[in-house]
């Protein structure tokens, strides 16, 4: 895994941005794995940004979303359907047929966990996928004890995340229990990972998943083992690294064109 520590969470985002421009540049075809919540939303603005300054064009990509709450239509303000139209598909041109969002109102649940997965591997699978991580270092909605093997599937929310969602619904008792959510192994075969943790309250998250082994008790932990995983943090999610400094100057040591 790959630790870039950035002065903040805008220039973290800015740097991942460019690195999924440069892979949509080079191919125009790519196979995106989207997350949703507070983290990403620079990213998206500076995508946003390079598609309508810098015609960054988007209308050969498909999308798959990590997840989505069961129980939610697509029109709920909490849905990540409403979340990903309001803050990215909506200001860019990808094709409707090409953005995949879990159905949180599927009626045969396991059979559509099923067929998402059938679609990302008919598309040609992940070449990234972006990820936020939780305070308890779930990835996706791959709460603490998930199976480091699992697959797109049905989750019951901790009440530690259902806390932390509770400010995007009306009240702590609205948010849903359960959601559909690519499971680690779906993570896994994705071609290229980006993680990005900001603020000092993932800081805890983040060392047990860079400097500590790894366990189902931290599912972002499972990413030590990827081949092109990349996790770039502003400086107070960096706090509890014993090692930040050295990741500082490996950075730093970088020809210009790998530090992207």
């Amino acid at each position: 895994m790959e630790i870039i520590i950035q002065p903040s969470a805008e220039a973290a985002s800015t740097l991942a941005a460019r690195h999924v421009a440069r892979l949509v540049r080079e191919k125009p075809n790519a196979i995106l794995g989207l997350a949703t919540g507070s983290t990403p939303l620079a990213l998206y603005r500076e995508l946003i940004r390079l598609h309508r300054d810098d015609g960054l064009d988007f209308s050969h990509v498909t999308t798959f979303n990590l997840d989505e709450y069961v129980g939610l239509a697509p029109t709920h303000p909490a849905s990540y359907h409403a979340f990903m139209h309001e803050n990215f598909f909506a200001h860019l041109n990808v094709p409707a047929s090409r953005i995949h969002i879990p159905d949180g109102l599927a009626t045969d649940i396991p059979t559509h966990c099923r067929a998402y997965e059938d679609a990302i591997s008919s598309a040609g699978g992940l070449d990234l996928q972006i990820l936020g991580i939780g305070s308890d270092g779930h990835i996706g909605f791959n709460e603490p004890s998930s199976s480091l093997a699992s697959r797109t599937r049905i989750k019951t929310l901790t009440p530690e995340t259902r806390d932390d969602n509770a400010r995007f619904f009306d009240s702590p008792a609205s948010v849903p229990h359960h959601v559909i959510t690519m499971g680690v192994g779906t993570i896994m075969d994705a071609r290229q990972v980006l993680l990005l943790a900001f603020g000092e309250k993932k800081a805890h998250a983040i060392a047990t998943a860079v400097e500590g082994p790894i366990t189902a008790m931290n599912p972002a932990s499972i990413l030590q083992m990827h081949p092109v995983a990349k996790c770039l943090l502003d400086e107070p999610a960096a706090t509890q690294l014993t090692r930040r400094d050295y990741y500082r100057w490996v950075f730093e040591q970088k020809p210009e064109w790998q530090k992207v």
